[in-house]
């Protein structure tokens, strides 16, 4: 049965270490190894690896300057470490090897590392650093006064809006976490599944399948925050003209 909660491993005095922080720990490893190698290994003539990350970066790059145009530097490595962090959390959780091992406790058997974004704690998280950085870019790129200006306002009905428009930036922090933590976990638990009815042939074509839905809602995530990033950096008078 997977626990909706990730499992405590062990403390470093009184906060508890949980299966998805290691994996956290193991993505961010994977991240800077990953920039090592590839900074190391450049070549003007690209071997498969680097054909396979030079595509990835472009896609996004292309994907952010229609979007952004020149606030393009300032969006993209966002979107960029948005969509590399969460995409290695999805696929750690789905690796036989790093998922296979485990710490004994009692009668169970507590895996070693769990999907960082099956847990509500991660995703949360990184909604909040995205909407966090994305309105301090809006604040950075057009100035406090008309940041303030884009929700209140002395005219009533634009106040309402304004006001109602400061409320739907909060609860994006819920659909982001709930959205990326909701596809994730039931992903795991179908696998989970799965997996107690056959050893082989049911789960790794679900696997497969997972490992598309991880890249898509990393993608997702990605490219959300790069639309709420362009959206709040834009000019009202560039909005309506």
């Amino acid at each position: 049965m997977v626990s909706l909660a990730p499992d405590v491993l062990f403390h470093i005095g009184s906060v508890g270490i949980t299966n998805a922080v290691l994996d956290t720990v193991l993505v961010d490893i994977l991240l800077f190894s990953l920039t090592y190698f590839i900074y190391k290994h450049h070549a003007l003539i690209p071997g498969f690896f680097q054909t396979i990350i030079e595509l990835v970066i472009e896609t996004f790059h292309g994907m952010t300057e229609q979007v952004a145009g020149e606030r393009t530097k300032k969006i993209f490595p966002f979107v960029m470490s948005f969509f590399l962090f969460i995409v290695l959390a999805n696929w750690t959780g789905l690796t036989p090897i790093l998922t296979g091992m485990g710490i004994k406790e009692g009668h169970e058997i507590l895996p070693l590392i769990r999907s960082a974004s099956t847990d509500l704690n991660v995703t949360f998280a990184l909604a909040v650093v995205s909407i966090v950085a994305t309105h301090s870019m809006s604040i950075r790129t057009l100035g406090i006064k008309e940041y303030i200006g884009r929700f209140v306002s002395l005219n009533p009905l634009f106040l309402f809006i304004g006001l109602l428009e400061l409320v739907l930036e909060f609860a994006k922090i819920i659909s982001f976490s709930f959205r990326l933590f909701g596809n994730v976990f039931v992903g795991k638990v179908l696998l989970h599944s799965a997996s107690a009815l056959s050893l082989f042939l049911i789960p790794v074509p679900i696997m497969i399948y997972e490992l598309f839905i991880g890249t898509v809602q990393a993608a997702i995530f990605a490219m959300l925050t790069m639309a709420f990033m362009a959206i709040l950096t834009t000019s009202h008078k560039a909005e309506a003209h």
